[in-house]
């Protein structure tokens, strides 16, 4: 039996490794919980959790799995870099292969990538450098949505007005937050729209408060510790800024509208000005062909893998590397500085984490 550790530091990373849980569970082998600066609220009963560091290095896992980009070096094991989102670039004027998706930081051991186009960057990475591997395993987060949920367009009983799910980032630069949400306010009150809201978690508070407060009958806000991956299936449609949810709602083939993204394409319909936002949901719930048809080759060029079981595929390259490549690699670059900065992010991390 094969023993496993998650490594959490954001709230989104509860999705992204549950679906990793459920596999190592069905192989028969053991997987706990290390959660330094966020809330440990969305641990489950039956969800082992190791509060300290020596309980982590007494557990002595086999593999570290993170969808961030650190992790202590000094945890047993090998670390294994999942990803907490898909590789598009937020930033507008920085190429892909400037972006922090691509930077090498010296914590971890395998990548496990998504498609072609990252997975290539990587291995030209890892050729250079030679101290970690590459394996395109597709990402797990997005396993129960191409497994469970039913695509297409969304069965609405007669009158139900359209559900708009709206996801906004925390980034001053890019969120829609502020802008929006007096227009989102009237056009839940109309009746003509319903909503589902959640905000990222470093969002500013005020902003969060602000949206808390309109909940009402088409109103429904949602807490970022929540598991979104469910609720996803409920919207007919997403509004959205430039977070990278808004990638992952369009493998369910429902459209997407943007305010002023730093992401555009023919496979959203971006607007700049608030007052075209209710024209812009109302093209939406059209179903537009076209802008259909270019969400499904972005798509396959974002995640080529449509089976559901990239989790599966997870567990096997680190079955893989374990057996086969694990010392064959050279040494890590010894980076004592970044090292000394991890042990001290981490004391502050914990020093906030609820006991």
């Amino acid at each position: 039996m094969r023993r496993y550790l998650f490594f959490v530091n954001q709230p989104y990373s509860y999705s992204i490794l549950r679906p990793l849980q459920a596999e190592i569970r069905r192989r028969g082998d053991e997987v706990a919980w290390f959660v330094a600066g966020c809330s440990t609220a969305p641990l489950k009963p039956d969800e082992k959790r190791l509060k300290t560091v020596k309980e982590v290095e007494a557990y002595g896992a086999e593999a570290t799995f993170v969808p961030g980009d650190w992790v202590p070096y000094f945890f047993p094991g090998i670390k294994v870099e999942v990803f907490h989102g898909m590789a598009r670039n937020k930033r507008g004027h920085k190429s892909e292969d400037e972006s922090d998706h691509y930077r090498i930081r010296g914590w971890f051991d395998l990548y496990c990538t998504q498609a072609k186009g990252d997975t290539e960057k990587f291995q030209a990475l890892a050729q250079e450098l030679g101290h970690f591997s590459v394996v395109k395993t597709g990402w797990p987060k997005l396993d129960p949505l191409l497994k469970d949920a039913v695509g297409g367009e969304r069965p609405r009983a007669k009158n139900e007005p359209p559900t708009v799910f709206f996801a906004s980032t925390f980034s001053r630069s890019v969120t829609c937050a502020p802008q929006l949400a007096d227009k989102i306010e009237t056009l839940s009150q109309s009746g003509r729209w319903r909503f589902i809201v959640t905000l990222h978690p470093k969002m500013e508070k005020s902003i969060v408060e602000r949206y808390r407060s309109m909940q009402g009958a088409n109103l429904r806000f949602v807490e970022s510790d929540e598991d979104l991956v469910p609720l996803l299936s409920e919207a007919d449609l997403m509004l959205c800024d430039t977070s990278s949810i808004m990638f992952e709602f369009m493998f369910l083939q429902r459209p997407v509208v943007t305010f002023r993204t730093k992401m555009p394409g023919p496979y959203l319909i971006d607007i700049h000005d608030v007052e075209q936002l209710d024209d812009a949901l109302a093209e939406a719930a059209q179903r537009p062909k076209e802008l259909l048809e270019a969400q499904r080759h972005l798509c396959r060029d974002l995640h080529e893998f449509d089976d559901g079981r990239s989790s599966e595929r997870v567990l096997d390259a680190v079955d893989q590397f374990l057996n086969e490549q694990v010392h064959t690699l050279k040494s890590k670059p010894l980076n004592l500085i970044r090292k000394l900065k991890v042990r001290r992010r981490l004391r502050r991390e914990l020093a906030k984490t609820p006991h």
